[in-house]
């Protein structure tokens, strides 16, 4: 009985770290996201980690009888990419970003996840 528990135990513990691994870890999509940056910031409660918006080009609506701008809410990996971004605010950038299924707190509040630039406009 004791082995069986034991066996029951060790597949419960490996299905949960294979859980977690595809939850946080693993890449569900790459790309690349262009528009208007709004802002950059640093923020967080014990980790600081950077955020950022993106003002893409085009109109949409959510609710009948209203307008929105279409908004990328990301975070940011690299310390030297939000350097950079923090001083392009209003400027036209292309963004390259990985998603994931869920955030974790040191890698930054949103799912989507910015590692590189590339390229920044006027």
């Amino acid at each position: 009985m004791k082995k069986f528990l034991g066996i029951v135990a060790a597949l419960a513990i490996l299905g949960l770290i294979i859980f977690l691994a595809i939850r946080y870890y693993f890449v569900l999509g790459e790309g690349v996201k262009a528009g208007e940056l709004n802002y950059v910031v640093k923020k967080g409660y014990l980790f600081k980690t950077y955020e950022g918006k993106l003002i893409q080009n085009g109109l949409r609506s959510r609710a009948p009888g209203t307008v929105q701008s279409y908004e990328f809410e990301f975070s940011i990996s690299d310390e030297a990419v939000a350097q950079k971004l923090m001083v392009s605010g209003g400027k036209n950038v292309q963004l390259h970003y990985k998603e994931y299924i869920g955030a974790l707190p040191w890698r930054g509040y949103s799912e989507f996840v910015v590692d590189s630039i590339i390229s920044i406009g006027e």
